[in-house]
């Protein structure tokens, strides 16, 4: 029998020792104040949660691996405001005690709407040579699928199926409005949204658990966009040089800050302002997602080690 109660209804069972199956999604041996433990990253469709062992844990920790569906027992604590389960028993679950699609998150944006959202920009495109740069890309339906379901980090934001495409969405938006302030190529801002995280599609795996590939760790998305977009342009004969040349740009200069994996910094109004769009809608979404997974009664959210602080829960 399947036993599940999804994360986010963990909260509801406070004190309560629960049976369920959760996804592992990392697992790591830590040295505590006193002692090592086993820190488990668990997931279902509805969230994430941190779990302990304490007691066998490197027996436990040889069970399984990162990727995998287990049953455990646990009681689920409240620790600094934080939902947690400390585990006393679990065990690797066999793919048919299971149905896979418990356990993946998803957009919560359907994805024929997100479809929809992401063309509508591409027929915004009204310089020819972008435009079916733009088409020759994402008509083709083997990659187009890819790009759809692909996430757009690991753990951060966005991470879950569907969520490159909302990332790009929401980003291709922040960037069509700036135009109406600032004196950006509306063309050029709108293809550089659409293709900046292009690469992401080789750099992580999301089946079942969302990691980096081979290709993803030793090149990185933003080097594996600009190489894809550049072997895309010279299929279309006579493409423009300095179109393509402030594509690449904007590609590799996207994460803004060398300390930041960026290849390039920012050197033209377009790069500077996708990078700023980019940063905002990560951030934006990171912070968002942190205030929705801390409890009701909760002043402050879990600690978000990217940037080094905890985020007060505003209850106006």
């Amino acid at each position: 029998m399947f036993e599940h109660i999804k994360i986010s209804d963990l909260k509801e069972h406070l004190g309560e020792e629960i049976v369920s199956f959760y996804l592992v999604t990392s697992k790591e041996i830590r040295q505590g104040k006193n002692d090592r433990y086993l820190y488990l990253r668990l997931q279902d469709h509805s969230g994430s949660i941190n779990g302990y062992v304490w007691k066998d844990f490197q027996k436990a920790a040889e069970e399984f691996s990162e990727g995998d569906v287990i049953k455990i027992k646990a009681i689920v604590n409240n620790y600094k405001d934080q939902v947690q389960l400390n585990v006393s028993q679990l065990r690797y679950a066999d793919k048919s005690e299971y149905n896979i699609e418990h356990f993946i998150s998803t957009s919560s944006k359907p994805p024929e709407f997100l479809a929809e959202q992401f063309f509508s920009f591409i027929d915004k495109v009204e310089n020819l040579w972008i435009n079916k740069l733009l088409h020759l890309i994402f008509d083709d339906k083997e990659f187009f699928c890819l790009f759809l379901n692909a996430p757009a980090a690991k753990s951060w934001h966005h991470n879950y199926r569907h969520g490159l495409i909302e990332h790009t969405v929401n980003v291709a938006t922040l960037c069509d409005s700036i135009c109406t302030i600032y004196p950006v190529h509306r063309d050029l801002i709108i293809a550089g949204a659409l293709l900046h995280d292009v690469g992401k599609v080789f750099e992580y795996s999301s089946a079942p658990s969302i990691d980096f590939t081979d290709l993803g760790r030793l090149v990185g998305h933003l080097s594996l966009g600009d190489q894809f977009v550049c072997e895309k342009a010279k299929e279309i004969v006579g493409f423009p040089d300095e179109i393509l040349l402030n594509l690449r740009h904007m590609i590799l200069a996207h994460h803004g800050e060398y300390e930041k994996g960026s290849v390039r910094l920012p050197q033209t109004l377009e790069a500077l302002v996708l990078h700023l769009c980019d940063n905002l809608d990560a951030q934006s979404v990171g912070v968002a997602q942190l205030l929705a997974a801390a409890p009701e009664d909760a002043v402050w959210t879990e600690y978000d080690k990217l940037n080094n602080r905890y985020y007060h829960l505003t209850k106006i």
